[in-house]
């Protein structure tokens, strides 16, 4: 296989969230929570990867794969994300995990509650309140990431995420 340089996808500054000390020492302090939260790795992956396909963040999907199949998940897995709903590879917990990273960043144009009760006792029968702070913080800060990457175009296997 192979592959093409993209035109023009030079990243135009360092990633703004590293640009500034305040900046990289609250978000990195977010970071730092979410990261040991209580949520296996693998799962919180599975969440930044489906919230970074959502926003297309091309950066980000590209880092999430990668650190998924270093982290040891089947490409049937890791290719069935975004198709979910339709696969038989997901566990209830990580299909509720997976349906509020939707729900948190598909936050325009709703005409409901962000969350409606039904997906959040789903949510409360697999992650305590500590776990579902940390879903909750990693969808965000996920899009945070997505959105500061696609500013400053940051180039495919060059993500800080």
């Amino acid at each position: 296989m192979t592959c093409k340089k993209v035109e023009g996808m030079q990243p135009r500054m360092e990633n703004p969230a590293f640009v500034s000390p305040d900046a990289r020492t609250g978000i990195g302090s977010i970071c730092n929570t979410v990261n040991p939260g209580g949520i296996p790795p693998e799962l919180r992956e599975i969440v930044a990867l489906r919230a970074s396909q959502i926003n297309g963040c091309s950066a980000c999907v590209y880092a999430h794969v990668q650190n998924l199949r270093k982290a040891g998940e089947s490409d049937e897995r890791v290719a069935a994300v975004a198709t979910w709903r339709q696969t038989p590879f997901f566990t209830d917990a990580e299909r509720a995990a997976l349906e509020l990273a939707e729900k948190a960043t598909r936050l325009s144009g709703r005409s409901a509650d962000a969350v409606p009760d039904e997906l959040w006792e789903q949510l409360s029968a697999h992650f305590d309140l500590q776990q579902l702070s940390v879903l909750i913080l990693l969808t965000r800060v996920t899009s945070m990431f997505n959105c500061l990457n696609a500013v400053v175009r940051q180039p495919v296997g060059m993500s800080w995420s």
